[in-house]
């Protein structure tokens, strides 16, 4: 089994809106955008916060379309369009933390509340209907789902709709782990999920953007955004934390000849040998490998 030949996503003029995180269409556009992009009109969006564990942000409205990213429980979405306009399911718009554009299930999204007081911290963690471990449980809630927290109880924390996370797996927003490559280890053995970003399952550029989402640094979602932060440097100096880059793929060095990756090749987060990797991706035609430090 091989890598898939993933098709280059930027617009083909270099000038234009890139369409992934521009939130226009040919009949509807963001009321920021007018002047900027052509459209027979022009709206303001809604906010919205996914109240779901976690919801795929879809690139048409039917549930069999491609998955191009997910939302995670507490997250904003930018709805322009919503269920009733498009398809009666879907909500059209963009996530506010990585400017994904694309269709969201109306279902998993409710109107905007208070803003977030804290983060997921563990890799996967269950909400309770009441302060104990013996009460109905929903999730798995993922890493860096974002939770408002209004009261705590013993060792939970109450979010604002009510439901119970164990305090120890949350983390004040504000309060950041360092280390980026050791986020990602932590999530070793997840498996591959192209438009996925949880411990559930997961892409290469979904593991980067998780590992330094709980790292405190905004990141964009898709691989050649992620190849364009930070500097180029030489794989001489190339040391634990920075990214190794191919057209279409991404992974986090663990030091100077082990690599961490989410791949198709083996259909989960795997640890590598560097320079097995270049072999096999330069043998697909993926060229030479890019490093960079951020």
């Amino acid at each position: 089994m091989s890598e898939p030949a993933a098709p280059d996503p930027s617009p083909s003029d270099p000038s234009a809106p890139d369409p992934r995180l521009t939130l226009a269409r040919p009949d509807l556009a963001d009321a920021r955008l007018e002047g900027l992009v052509r459209a027979a009109r022009y709206e303001p969006a809604r906010l919205m916060r996914v109240v779901a564990a976690a919801a795929p942000i879809l690139r048409a409205p039917d549930p069999a379309s491609e998955r191009i990213d997910e939302l995670l429980y507490g997250e904003t979405f930018a709805a322009l369009a919503g269920a009733g306009d498009v398809a009666g399911d879907f909500a059209w718009g963009q996530a506010r933390r990585d400017g994904q554009v694309g269709y969201v299930p109306a279902a998993a999204l409710a109107a905007a509340g208070e803003p977030p007081t804290h983060r997921v911290a563990a890799i996967h963690t269950y909400a309770f209907a009441a302060a104990s471990f013996k009460a109905a449980a929903s999730g798995p809630f993922s890493l860096n789902a974002l939770v408002c927290v209004e009261a705590a109880e013993g060792g939970y924390s109450r979010s604002a709709d009510g439901a119970w996370f164990w305090t120890a797996h949350l983390a004040p927003i504000g309060a950041f782990e360092r280390d980026p490559a050791a986020v990602a280890e932590r999530l070793l053995g997840a498996p591959y999920l192209w438009g996925g970003r949880t411990g559930l399952g997961l892409d290469c550029s979904g593991l980067i953007q998780q590992a330094l989402y709980a790292c405190g640094r905004a990141f964009p979602r898709d691989a050649d955004l992620q190849l364009a932060e930070g500097r180029v440097i030489a794989r001489a100096d190339a040391a634990r934390g920075d990214l190794v880059g191919w057209r279409g793929h991404i992974g986090l060095l663990l030091d100077e000849t082990r690599l961490i990756h989410a791949n198709f090749h083996h259909m989960a987060v795997v640890v590598e040998p560097l320079e097995a990797v270049i072999e096999r991706l330069e043998a697909m035609g993926r060229g030479a490998p890019m490093f960079r430090r951020l």
